[in-house]
């Protein structure tokens, strides 16, 4: 039965990229996802009467140019509401230009925004978690003698013991090397088997090898073990926990926010290995885990360092833009769990234009530690390169504020050029969706933060 929970998990989310694997259904397997997707609806229906909202707008098809609701992929056309919201003001309308006026007054209310709006408030009482080391393997990566653990952390459930939460972790690091040393956490795409991802190309190496010929630690957490990754799955995991199985409020936290928050438990746990320098470490993640990725490195001042992957909308793209994937998608039943319920809002009665954020101030929260923006320049215009550019432009003002640079552009960005000179960084490089192509030029980017 697990193994059918897992390839009923995938299913929907692998269609809405375009099939990854080829999936051969049985019919136990259909009647899974037929119950899935009937308590989807049911929890999106209460959501929308919450909200008192009639319908939401459809999204559009990113596949389909021939399509009636067919994907803007002209920049000509992208810019409806050309006025984002100014960072370095306060709601009050005052300029915002000291560091004390950031970090106590303008940062506060752009946090408060995003919590309330966009992904969610996470609750204060949260159990503790138990960590077990449930295996240990010895091999060579890279050349390198590595111990590789497997972990699982176990959240204390006594108040609602019917729901169980078992954080699934994996931590590799190098046995030569006698002193604490840096290290990338993933939130990981974990799949189940029988599905078969594309291949990576033959002269690709794999970036946990990376970066430990770089004499760096990794750490892979599979996302949905904390929460699941559909709408059903908001009355289990951490956030049916919290809420002792019942539905969530307007405000509660969604998904991407549960994701972000179990790296950050994640990194509690690395406090404890002497093996990793917990002071550096950062946080990656591809696509939907690019933009819990975003989250915890937004959220968490922690993390060291993040490389954010093809986040687009939800992540660092702005909300403002018709262009590829739109706030309607992200509202719509197969990814609204992501957010916040409230964020259904500007998918129904009101408009993009109204939110009072946009998605520069969640890269405004990183500042002033170092972040990658990564994404392909062929086959992922989806996740809207050119806006997440300029996501990261606009970002770069509270990085000047608090005595760094942010992202140091004056053109475009273009194919395989890598911006890397500010504690922004951006490249699009010359694949599809996918990270591969531009680790080697993050480690490089990286190694000036992580020593």
């Amino acid at each position: 039965m697990k193994y059918y929970l897992s390839i009923t998990l995938f299913v929907s989310s692998l269609l809405s990229f375009g099939s990854w694997a080829q999936i051969a259904r049985t019919a136990e397997q259909d009647s899974i996802l037929a119950e899935r997707n009937r308590k989807t609806q049911a929890d999106y229906q209460q959501m929308l009467e919450q909200l008192n909202i009639q319908s939401i707008r459809p999204g559009v098809n990113g596949s389909n140019p021939q399509a009636p609701n067919a994907a803007n992929y002209d920049e000509l056309k992208a810019n409806i509401y050309p006025n984002i919201p100014v960072v370095l003001q306060l709601n009050n309308g005052k300029k915002v230009d000291s560091k004390r006026a950031w970090n106590y007054h303008r940062k506060p209310e752009i946090v408060e925004d995003f919590e309330r709006e966009i992904y969610g408030r996470i609750p204060d009482n949260i159990p503790p978690i138990s960590w077990k080391i449930i295996s240990t393997e010895n091999k060579m990566m890279a050349g390198f003698p590595v111990e590789v653990q497997k972990l699982v952390g176990t959240v204390d459930n006594k108040r609602f013991p019917s729901i169980s939460v078992q954080m699934e972790v994996t931590i590799g690091f190098r046995k030569d090397i006698k002193k604490a040393m840096p290290a990338m956490m993933e939130l990981a795409w974990v799949f189940p088997p029988g599905m078969n991802r594309p291949p990576a190309p033959a002269n690709e190496i794999p970036w946990t090898e990376q970066v430990i010929a770089k004499g760096w630690a990794f750490i892979q957490l599979n996302p949905t073990t904390v929460q699941a990754d559909h709408g059903a799955g908001l009355k289990s995991g951490i956030i049916g926990l919290m809420n002792r199985g019942e539905y969530r409020k307007a405000d509660d936290w969604g998904s991407l926010r549960a994701w972000a928050w179990g790296a950050s438990k994640v990194l509690d746990y690395l406090e404890t290995m002497p093996q990793i320098k917990y002071t550096h470490v950062g946080i990656t993640g591809h696509s939907r885990y690019g933009k819990a990725a975003a989250v915890a490195m937004a959220f968490d001042s922690r993390f060291a360092i993040g490389y954010i992957c093809s986040s687009g909308a939800g992540g660092l793209k702005l909300y403002r833009r018709n262009y590829g994937e739109l706030i309607e998608n992200v509202a719509a039943k197969n990814e609204y769990h992501w957010m916040a319920g409230n964020f259904l809002k500007y998918a129904g009665p009101l408009q993009w234009n109204d939110l009072p954020i946009d998605a520069h101030e969640l890269i405004a929260l990183c500042a002033p530690r170092p972040i990658y923006i990564g994404v392909g320049g062929n086959g992922d215009s989806w996740a809207d390169p050119y806006g997440m550019y300029l996501a990261g432009k606009e970002a770069s003002p509270v990085y000047e504020l608090l005595g760094k640079k942010g992202l140091v552009s004056d053109s475009a960005p273009r194919i395989n050029e890598a911006k890397t000179q500010g504690e922004i960084a951006f490249r699009m490089h010359d694949k599809g969706h996918v990270t591969g192509p531009n680790w080697p030029n993050f480690i490089e980017f990286a190694s000036k933060y992580l020593k």
